[in-house]
């Protein structure tokens, strides 16, 4: 039995003759009788009582009515739902940050997919880039965010690896301990003979350390200390105990605003890092990588 004569027959019923019925299904009568001659061949049962009026079910038939009906109803469902996966509308999304995107640029983000796609259930991670990117290359993940320095160097490295998309910069501010009297912007001097903090660096994606080394050598400041910690995330408490301040990424001058320190711009201002979002080269024709990717306005696609 297929789908394409339990059609033809629902179509015939409802529209009371072989002739109405050839009209809608934009068919010539001949092929539509023979499909319900076959059906009910195959069915060995008679469904039709053919009338000067046309055509009424039998009793069989008006079982089957009900029966193909229900099927084909279930049937118009399940495309229907496949259609919203292929839109991007539904389905799931994995993404990786790193915790500064995570505490107000992806959010944002977020909320505006989440209202175009309030079917897609977006499942986060927030590992450090090195790691995000390792997850993207093992399929862990769809999406991955992180923040770079030098990107155009970044991605001139990973293109082809990566379709990258320039998700706009990501200023460098001063950060001290809560309650720290300081002008705003701050001068970069401040720093100098200080205890300073910054994440570990690996040689696999430059990025904070990178870009603070950067800025001080530019300005020549020379730190008293510079003490390494794991992550931004781990090194901000010790910067709220009052025991060292630090030059950190702030995504949209909104992000450091949930811990208790004292943000401060700074004079002469650093150069911004990028932030970036990684997704593997065929991703273009995933539609949920898609319709995420739409609400991205800032930048074009593989800076150069």
């Amino acid at each position: 039995m297929e789908l394409r004569h339990l059609r033809y027959f629902v179509a015939v019923v409802e529209a009371g003759s072989l002739t109405a019925a050839a009209e809608v299904l934009h068919l010539s009568q001949p092929p539509l009788s023979v499909a319900v001659s076959r059906l009910e061949a195959e069915l060995g049962v008679r469904l039709l009582i053919r009338t000067p009026r046309g055509v009424e079910p039998t009793s069989a038939g008006r079982f089957l009515l009900d029966a193909a009906s229900r099927v084909l109803g279930e049937i118009d469902d399940i495309v229907s739902a496949l259609g919203r996966y292929a839109e991007g509308v539904a389905g799931s999304l994995t993404l990786a940050a790193v915790p500064v995107l995570m505490w107000h640029r992806l959010p944002v983000l977020l909320r505006a997919h989440a209202a175009a796609a309030p079917d897609v259930e977006v499942r986060l991670a927030d590992p450090p880039p090195w790691e995000a990117m390792e997850m993207l290359r093992q399929r862990r993940v769809d999406v991955a965010a992180i923040v770079v320095t030098d990107h155009e160097r970044f991605v001139a490295r990973h293109r082809g690896t990566f379709d990258i998309v320039d998700w706009g910069p990501v200023p460098l501010v001063g950060v001290l301990p809560p309650g720290t009297e300081a002008p705003d912007p701050l001068p970069l001097t401040t720093f100098d003979g200080a205890d300073l903090l910054l994440p570990r660096r690996t040689a696999a994606v430059p990025s904070l350390p990178e870009a603070v080394d950067e800025t001080l050598r530019r300005h020549a400041v020379t730190p008293r200390s510079v003490r390494a910690v794991e992550t931004i995330q781990s090194g901000l408490p010790l910067i709220e105990a009052g025991v060292a301040r630090a030059i950190l990424p702030d995504p949209d001058g909104a992000s450091l605003q949930r811990f208790d320190v004292t943000v401060r711009r700074l004079e002469p201002e650093p150069r911004p890092m990028r932030a970036l979002l990684l997704s593997r080269p065929e991703a273009y024709r995933d539609p949920r990588v898609a319709r995420l990717l739409e609400h991205i306005e800032a930048g074009p696609r593989n800076p150069v």
